[in-house]
C-alpha cells in the first residue's frame, strides 16, 4: 500500500522591499512521504522569496519533469520555474526551454560539489539564477515546520528574515548564477 503525503497548513505574510510586495498566503503543502521538513520548508522559503498570487506548488518529488513552484500567465506559459535542491542539468535545460525564468535554490551538503560539476554547462543558460542556502540555514529551517504554521517573512536588500513561532531566522542566499536575460 502506498503511503499517503502529509499535509501542512502554512499562513505566510511576506514584505518584499526589494520587490514592493506585500501580501499574505494560505499555502497548502503536501509532504511526501520521502521529503524531509527541511526540503519542506526550503520551499515554502522559495514561495516567500518569489511570492506572488499566481505562484503554485508543482505537483512534487514524483514528478521530474515539473517544478517545484511555478508561475504560469494568462496563455499558460510558464514565466517562472522553480526547482529547490540539486536538480539534474538536463531537466534545467528543459526547463529553460520552457519557462521564462527558471531559478534553482540549492541546498545540502553537497550542493558545492553539484555546483562545481554542473557550472560550465550551467553558466550557458541565458535565463537560469542559482542561489545556494547553507546546511545551517536550512537545517534551522526545518525547525520550523509544523503542522499548522504562522510564518512573517520581511525581504530587504536580498536578506530574509523568517519568523515563526518563538524563532527567528536571517537568511541570506548566495547567488552563485544570475539570469542574464531577466524581464
Amino acid at each position: 500500500m502506498a503511503l499517503k503525503a502529509t499535509i501542512f497548513k502554512a499562513t505566510l505574510q511576506v514584505a518584499d522591499m526589494d520587490r514592493h510586495y506585500y501580501g499574505e498566503h494560505a499555502l497548502t503543502l503536501a509532504r511526501h512521504p520521502s521529503e524531509t521538513d527541511e526540503r519542506m520548508m526550503v520551499r515554502v522559503l522559495a514561495f516567500a522569496l518569489f511570492a506572488s498570487d499566481t505562484l503554485q506548488f508543482g505537483r512534487g518529488l514524483s514528478t521530474d519533469d515539473e517544478a517545484d513552484l511555478r508561475e504560469e500567465d494568462l496563455t499558460g506559459h510558464i514565466s517562472r520555474w522553480i526547482d529547490v535542491g540539486l536538480p539534474d542539468e538536463r531537466n534545467l535545460r528543459k526547463a529553460c526551454g520552457r519557462a521564462t525564468e527558471v531559478t534553482v535554490i540549492s541546498y545540502g551538503r553537497t550542493a558545492e560539489t553539484w555546483w562545481k560539476q554542473n557550472r560550465d554547462r550551467l553558466e550557458r543558460l541565458a535565463n537560469l539564477s542559482v542561489l545556494a542556502l547553507s546546511p545551517e540555514t536550512t537545517r534551522a529551517l526545518a525547525g520550523l515546520a509544523r503542522r499548522n504554521m504562522q510564518i512573517q517573512c520581511t525581504i530587504q536588500d536580498g536578506v530574509m528574515w523568517l519568523t515563526g513561532d518563538e524563532t527567528a531566522l536571517e537568511i541570506r542566499p548566495m547567488i552563485l548564477k544570475a539570469a542574464s536575460d531577466a524581464p
